[in-house]
């Protein structure tokens, strides 16, 4: 796997997203609780950015058309979404957070 670092823990405030381009994918990183996820930045339905979408609980909701996908499996919960975003590996080590682009995690149909 080939983690890069993209920010520190203490950059990302919990609750919210934030872009970074990582070996040339746009990629949405959540802090749930404390817990770190990324996926594809770009909505399935159209181009917008979710790391700009509002999130609430595990989901956020595209800012353009209010699709809703689940932040920690990729999965399109609510049209007009109905493709998945990738997930992406993520771990942190001394208050640093790298995400590895190279594996993409299956994504998931459902929540």
């Amino acid at each position: 796997m080939a983690y890069q670092f993209v920010a520190r823990a203490a950059d990302l405030p919990e609750g919210s997203g934030k872009l970074f381009q990582v070996d040339g994918h746009r990629v949405a990183l959540f802090n749930l609780g404390g817990q770190f996820h990324a996926i594809d930045d770009i909505c399935t339905h159209e181009e917008a950015s979710l790391a700009e979408g509002a999130i609430d609980g595990e989901t956020v909701e595209c800012p353009w058309h209010g699709a809703l996908f689940n932040i920690k499996t990729g999965a399109a919960l609510t049209m007009p979404a109905v493709t998945a975003v990738q997930t992406y590996a993520v771990k942190v080590q001394n208050g640093e957070i790298h995400i590895d682009v190279s594996s993409p995690a299956p994504t998931q149909a459902g929540t």
